[in-house]
Formats: structure tokens, C-alpha cells, sequence
């Protein structure tokens, strides 16, 4: 069964582009033999870290949605454990709460329309009372 889910990361901030370009299409290229699929990658840019890790106060935080099974999450996360520019990584699944999310937005829509039938419903009937006293 594929999950959805977002995979954090913060590399170092010496970095170059090059070798960060490098290293998400390598996370990439784990992700699609595996049977997963990478959704999209955002690069968030340099940031200050809440706290010092590993000596660095900043990082280059990269954010990865990715589609797969628990084995492919396991292998990016062991290939960020060992790849030495990486300071940090959080993985989240996010496909409960996305479907949580739709679940809440069916509702409300649902609700509106219920809500907007009464309101067109009171609006006929009065429109042809207010012409019939023009009328006679």
C-alpha cells in the first residue's frame, strides 16, 4: 500500500548547489527502484537553526514529498544517516491527515449546500406573493 509522506531535511550550509542538486537526485533515484515515486522537492533556502547541531547555527533545509512504502522511507533514511552533509532529517507520514483534511472539507461543503436549499427555497415562494397583490 502506498503512503504519502514529507521527508525534512537540513544539510550543511557550505554546501554548493551543485553537490545539492547531486544529492536529491540520488535520494531521488532510491525512491523509484523501490516501487516509490518523489511528488516534489522544495529547496526552503538557508535558515538559523533553533540550536547548534554539530557546530553549525545554520542549514540548508530541503523538503521532499515523496509516495511509497515503509521499505522505501527506510532506505532514504538510512542513506541520510550515512551521508555525511546531512545534519538533520524528520520524515512525517501525511496521508492520514490529508485524508482527514478532505474528510472535513466534504462536510463543510455538504453543509453549505443544505444550508443554501432553504434559503433558495423561502425565496420562490415569496416572489410570486409579492406579485399577486401588483397584479390585482
Amino acid at each position: 500500500m502506498n503512503r504519502t509522506y514529507e521527508l525534512m531535511f537540513i544539510v550543511r550550509p557550505d554546501m554548493t548547489d551543485e553537490d545539492l542538486d547531486k544529492l536529491i537526485a540520488t535520494l531521488g533515484s532510491t525512491v523509484t527502484p523501490a516501487g516509490g515515486s518523489v511528488k516534489s522537492v522544495e529547496k526552503m533556502g538557508k535558515r538559523r537553526l533553533a540550536y547548534t547541531v554539530r557546530k553549525f547555527h545554520d542549514g540548508v533545509y530541503i523538503l521532499m514529498t515523496v509516495e511509497g512504502g515503509g521499505a522505501v522511507i527506510h532506505e532514504l533514511e538510512r542513506r541520510l544517516r550515512v551521508t555525511e552533509p546531512v545534519i538533520k532529517f524528520l520524515t512525517v507520514r501525511i496521508d492520514e491527515e490529508q485524508k482527514r483534511l478532505d474528510k472535513i472539507k466534504a462536510l463543510r461543503d455538504a453543509r453549505k449546500k443544505v444550508s443554501a436549499q432553504p434559503a433558495a427555497a423561502a425565496e420562490a415562494p415569496a416572489a410570486p406573493a409579492a406579485e399577486t397583490p401588483a397584479t390585482a
